[in-house]
């Protein structure tokens, strides 16, 4: 093979003022991106994929072509990879969700950008760099149909850096129904949402032999037919697996006892507030606060493990708002929690509204540093404060009391699964620089 292609997830920056890349020895999920950008490429490419947290570049490593997906957060950590890769005469694509909507400052830092779908685009980039013609920016239109999409190369991969709890990143849908505010899918992924034939689907599982699966999906019971069809054939499987969907299905009972049946580990729920107002202005009326104690009954009734999202710093709320989540969440016994602060990601309309409003701290600096901070001009207080008052929500949360009087004994795998996301949450939440990651 003449053509070398070195594929990088790369790592991000600790903070401003720590610019060490972070680094980890083990990864709880075997990573979808890589292999499947693999997947997509022609045989007449030879490919070496690299996950920086695990292992480090090799700048001399002889590639003719280097491309990066990057996400915002690890955007100046990409650029600098791409600098010192450039700087040694080799040629650099970058791709991923950040490109999609910083494409001008991502193409200062590379050859070629890749905006959109990689099915309909990176082929063609390869084929372009082939032969030095390589465009300085390709765009793709959305797939019409997520039918034939490739398995992913995960023979390429190192599996002992992901053991020895082996979990398969696995997408069966793309894109979400709902029409949040502050939520990028729609922009990233259209307004169409698309799901995989659930027989290509179960092939993919099968490949990987894996027992413990991840459903990668923005939200994946966004199309309750499917999603039906794809937990019955998860049963003969008899696997373990976790994904994200809606709170309403939490109120389906009929889903719940096929999801339960067909091997469901954890799901984690977009609550975001217990504000009736708030959830409006979100655009989450379909989050019906009455039902939230039915909806949470349901899952404990099935011993389902659960996570919920909240967010703070919404229009019209007080700083009452961090008691009142803790009173919930103790008065429900709920396992996990993760605390957010508002965020007005680029490309949304929560963004367009708050720049418009002048809200807006330092608006390119958005994702891109670890840890919850805060961009915007709150209703209450100072962005210092609304910072401190989520820190505090966490380490109270995640307190060795609050832990021991709402979780359940460990005595199944769904109750060891929260009780390990609690004291690993703890972690995070008690470390130095409070830098701590959600889910």
């Amino acid at each position: 093979m003449g053509n070398r292609l070195l594929i990088i997830q790369p790592s991000y920056y600790r903070s401003k003022t720590d610019r060490t890349v972070f680094k980890v020895r083990r990864r709880p999920v075997v990573p979808l991106t890589l292999p499947y950008l693999a997947a997509l490429t022609p045989a007449d490419w030879e490919i070496k994929l690299l996950d920086e947290q695990l292992e480090p570049i090799d700048f001399d490593y002889r590639a003719d072509l280097v491309a990066i997906t990057t996400w915002t957060l690890n955007s100046y950590r990409t650029y600098d990879i791409a600098d010192e890769f450039r700087r040694r005469g080799v040629r650099v694509i970058l791709g991923g969700p950040h490109t999609f909507f910083h494409a001008e400052e991502a193409g200062e830092h590379c050859d070629a950008v890749g905006i959109g779908e990689a099915e309909a685009i990176w082929p063609q980039m390869l084929e372009d760099a082939i032969h030095g013609r390589l465009k300085k920016v390709y765009r793709a239109e959305l797939l019409s149909s997520l039918a034939g999409l490739p398995v992913p190369r995960y023979d390429l991969l190192n599996m002992r850096y992901y053991r020895p709890f082996t979990t398969f990143a696995v997408s069966s849908s793309r894109g979400c129904p709902f029409r949040c505010e502050f939520c990028s899918e729609r922009m990233l992924l259209g307004d169409a949402y698309r799901c995989r034939p659930v027989d290509e689907v179960i092939a993919e599982i099968k490949h990987c032999r894996g027992k413990s699966l991840l459903f990668g999906d923005s939200n994946f019971g966004g199309k309750r037919v499917h999603t039906m069809e794809l937990m019955e054939a998860l049963i003969p499987l008899k696997v373990r697996w976790s994904a994200l969907w809606s709170s309403y299905l939490c109120n389906d009972e009929p889903f719940l006892d096929l999801a339960c049946r067909s091997g469901l580990l954890h799901v984690n729920i977009g609550i975001e507030s217990i504000n009736p107002d708030t959830l409006n202005g979100m655009n989450k009326r379909f989050n019906k606060l009455p039902r939230y104690g039915e909806m949470l009954a349901n899952l404990r009734r099935r011993g389902i493990s659960y996570s919920l999202n909240f967010i703070f710093g919404w229009d019209g709320e007080t700083e009452g708002a961090f008691r009142a989540t803790q009173n919930f969440l103790h008065e429900h016994k709920v396992p996990v929690a993760y605390f957010n602060i508002l965020t007005p990601v680029k490309g949304t309309p929560l963004h367009d509204r708050l720049q418009s409003e002048s809200r807006i701290i330092n608006s390119r600096e958005i994702d891109r540093w670890p840890g919850q901070l805060c961009h915007i001009k709150p209703p209450y207080g100072t962005p210092e404060e609304l910072e401190r008052n989520v820190r505090k929500i966490y380490r109270e949360f995640y307190s060795l009391p609050s832990i021991l009087s709402r979780m359940p004994m460990p005595l199944t795998k769904a109750s060891i699964a929260s009780w390990v996301i609690n004291f690993s949450q703890r972690r995070m939440a008690r470390s130095v620089n409070n830098n701590f990651d959600g889910f």
